[in-house]
Parts: C-alpha cells; structure tokens; sequence
C-alpha cells in the first residue's frame, strides 16, 4: 500500500443523515450501524482528530493499533486500511481519504506527556485523554478509564524515520480534506478534537472539524 492513497468520495454532503461540528477541545461519542459511513471533514486544515473505535455490542473488544498495522503492513493509515479491534475482528474499513496519510502510533496527549513533551507548566492544559474521559463516563457503567485504548489521530502528521523514531511535523492536510469510513458492524466512535497548542501538526492553532453519517 502506497504511503498516500488519495480516493475520493461519491457521497454528497446534501445526502448525509447526521451533521455535526466539533469545535477544537470538544469531544464526541456515537454509534454506528452497520453499513453506515462516517466521514470526518478537516475544516481548517491542519487540525488532529484524536478517535477511538469500539465494538458496541462488547466494548472490551476496541481499537488495536497493533493488530491494524500488523494485518495491512503498513503504519500509516489511508484508503483501503482496515481498522481492526484486538480479537483481529475488522470495525471499520477507510474507503475515502483526501489527505492520504494518518497516524495511529503517537498516541493522544495527556497531562503527564504534555509536561514531558513541552513544558511542566503545561501540565494545566486541556488535553485529548480528559475529553476521552469526559466522554466517556458519559455511558456510565458501559465504560470506564480502563477502556481509554490506542488511537487514530486523523490528519496528524508523524512520520516514522529510518532508525524507527518518531517526528511530530507540519501537517499533511488542508482545508476540507477529509478521511471516510465504513462501519462492518455496530461500532461505537469517540472523537476528542486535539486542543494541542504545542504541536506543530495543526499549526498551533486547534480548530473545528466536521462528522458526517450516510447510511451506506
């Protein structure tokens, strides 16, 4: 698979049966049925859309950063990647994407690695893993802090260099672009838009991106 594979949607916005804006720092969580496609728009460019992925019917079984890299050979994810859970089980395939390339190996920013990435006056600030939370509990008993798993960060830019390190560079994406995706069975999606001042991914300048739901 090509490091960038850009593939462009059929579906039309007019079409869709779900709309909704996330402005930067605000998180969002729901259900998809199966067939349906979820299109994430990058407004502004440049922006992180920090996502977990479960399987509704058994929570315990999320998102697998591992398992999905492992079945595509590839660390990067783009058109055709095939998001798997931990049983290997695919929850969502990318069948659309006009940026080409996401991460999923950096992981979301938290209180403790924004002290050790920037600063340790940084501690304070907003943070994708407390919008997790917050999303989270939400549900109540279906889920807890021992749910928080890997993650996407769709149109984030990390790439790998030759020695195997990581580099958190200028963002891959523009204005508009956006990755789609659709669902293999119910699967439930937890969205924290990245508040990451910090990071020179989104210019730092954290802003608003957009959800989109077809029913096939």
């Amino acid at each position: 698979m090509a490091a960038f594979n850009l593939i462009e949607s059929p579906r039309k916005v007019a079409e869709a049966v779900y709309s909704k804006t996330i402005l930067a720092g605000d998180g969002w969580m729901h259900d998809l049925l199966p067939g349906q496609v979820l299109r994430i728009v990058d407004l502004e460019g440049n922006q992180a859309a920090d996502t977990l992925f479960y399987d509704a019917d058994q929570p315990e079984d999320h998102y697998s950063a591992i398992a999905t890299i492992a079945g595509q050979a590839n660390v990067y994810l783009t058109a055709g990647s095939v998001l798997r859970a931990e049983s290997g089980k695919p929850l969502v395939t990318i069948i659309a994407d006009t940026c080409g390339r996401h991460d999923t190996i950096g992981g979301s920013c938290s209180a403790q690695s924004n002290t050790v990435r920037y600063a340790h006056e940084k501690l304070h600030m907003h943070n994708c893993r407390d919008t997790f939370m917050l999303q989270l509990s939400k549900r109540e008993a279906d889920y807890t802090k021992r749910d928080l798993a890997p993650n996407v960060n769709f149109f984030m830019n990390v790439p790998v260099t030759a020695e195997g390190g990581l580099q958190f560079a200028d963002g891959v994406s523009a204005p508009g672009y956006y990755v789609e995706m659709q669902s293999h069975g119910r699967t439930t999606v937890l969205i924290s838009n990245c508040p990451q001042l910090n990071n020179p991914c989104n210019a730092y300048n954290p802003t608003p991106v957009q959800v989109l739901i077809w029913n096939e």
